[in-house]
């Protein structure tokens, strides 16, 4: 980045210090991960110049002839890779994916039924703070108080109660396999269309290591970062039937031309999602994922759900006497980056809650296997149980620099 170096000093060195922390801190947000190299050349082309608002074929700019053929290989290798029927892949970001979804099959005020976001839903989902819940009459289902799990037989009770014209299935920080074709029988039972977002767990499911939602959903969206391992976009898969009304609600219904250099970057992302190499990656995620947690119960955290059938861990600290905000912070000193987290039924507010959120995609993607993700537990519980340690969070950082020099990061190999 030799010109940038040379035209705007300040911003080369923000990204360089980026770049070093990225390299040199385990990264266990579970919205995070890295990108290979192809993915970053391809946000970073040409096509970041050109505009093209329509679809391939139907656009109201010249100069598409490439274009159209760029994001026609996006769509395409979605539907190979997911099996659906039909595919956007203009939404900007997952958020904007799922208020597409809404602008396509309601009117102001309908009623929606997701999972609260305390619980381990999204924001989007119904959230009172979001457009989706201040436009929509949000209804919510939560995790049994008792087991940390979803119950499905309170979730229709809930579904026929309200009868909601969009049923969610998916979450942000749920670490359980969702049962689709359980929530299929609740959405007909109820007369609602089912709507999966599946942003968490997309490349989980492209590498056959979580079932799929294609056969039981209406709807499902997608971000294209998270385990997918792509860069920040989205796309929406669907059944051919509501194509139309997908497609006019991305455009021109909420947004104009779609990002080029995105979409070329998230074809990128889907060939290398199609490999063997990735199947065995999602299976690692998982395997990775599960060795942490139980290094973490073995040393009494309190793991919502007790345990991880996916990337990802909602852990509550109440029972070790630290805040989120205080362990997530004192993680960070110590190289370990995650993000403070509400829990269910969680009595403290959302800037300073009781939990952490932990993810497995993006250590995995450097390489990382069960034993790192022992070691990486064993320094959690060590920081956790003397916050304000900060000898000790300097002499962990140095230990996991040291560990980070070993698994070179995507697309950061050249930091050495």
């Amino acid at each position: 980045m030799s010109d940038l170096q040379q035209r705007d000093p300040e911003i080369f060195h923000l990204i360089s210090q980026e770049e070093k922390r990225q390299q040199n801190k385990i990264r266990l947000i579970a919205s995070e991960n890295y990108v290979s190299t192809a993915v970053m050349e391809a946000t970073g082309s040409v096509l970041t110049n050109k505009y093209s608002e329509g679809y391939p074929g139907k656009r109201y700019y010249e100069g598409q002839q490439y274009i159209d053929q760029v994001e026609s290989l996006a769509i395409q290798r979605a539907k190979d890779l997911f099996g659906a029927e039909h595919v956007n892949v203009q939404p900007y970001s997952g958020s904007p994916a799922n208020l597409a979804v809404y602008l396509a099959f309601l009117a102001p005020g309908d009623t929606i039924l997701g999972m609260a976001l305390p619980h381990g839903g999204h924001l989007t989902h119904g959230a009172k703070v979001s457009i989706s819940g201040k436009y929509f009459n949000a209804e919510s289902y939560s995790l049994d108080q008792q087991t940390g799990r979803l119950n499905y037989d309170t979730i229709r009770d809930k579904a026929l109660a309200c009868r909601p014209k969009i049923l969610i299935a998916g979450h942000s920080a749920y670490s359980r396999v969702l049962d689709f074709p359980r929530f299929r029988e609740i959405a007909d039972a109820c007369g609602a269309l089912l709507l999966v977002d599946m942003a968490h767990f997309a490349g989980l499911v492209a590498g056959g290591a979580h079932p799929s939602p294609i056969p039981y959903a209406d709807v499902v969206t997608t971000t294209t970062h998270k385990s997918l391992r792509g860069p920040r976009g989205a796309m929406i898969l669907c059944k051919q039937e509501y194509a139309a009304a997908i497609d006019k609600a991305v455009f021109p219904g909420l947004q104009g031309g779609p990002h080029n250099n995105t979409t070329a970057a998230i074809a990128v992302a889907l060939k290398e999602a199609s490999t063997d190499a990735f199947k065995q990656y999602a299976s690692q995620i998982v395997k990775n994922a599960q060795a942490l947690a139980a290094t973490l119960i073995e040393r009494g955290f309190d793991l919502v759900t007790g345990g991880t059938d996916n990337h990802l861990m909602l852990i509550d600290l109440t029972n070790k006497g630290v805040t989120g905000k205080i362990a997530a912070k004192a993680l960070d000193a110590a190289g370990i980056v995650l993000n403070y987290n509400a829990v269910p039924y969680d009595t403290r507010k959302p800037f300073d809650p009781s939990g952490i959120r932990l993810g497995s995609a993006a250590v995995t993607s450097r390489g990382f296997k069960e034993e790192q993700m022992v070691q990486i537990g064993k320094w959690i519980d060590a920081v956790i149980a003397d916050p304000a340690n900060t000898a000790l969070q300097a002499d962990i950082a140095a230990a996991v620099q040291q560990l980070c020099s070993g698994f070179p990061a995507p697309g950061l190999e050249y930091l050495g």
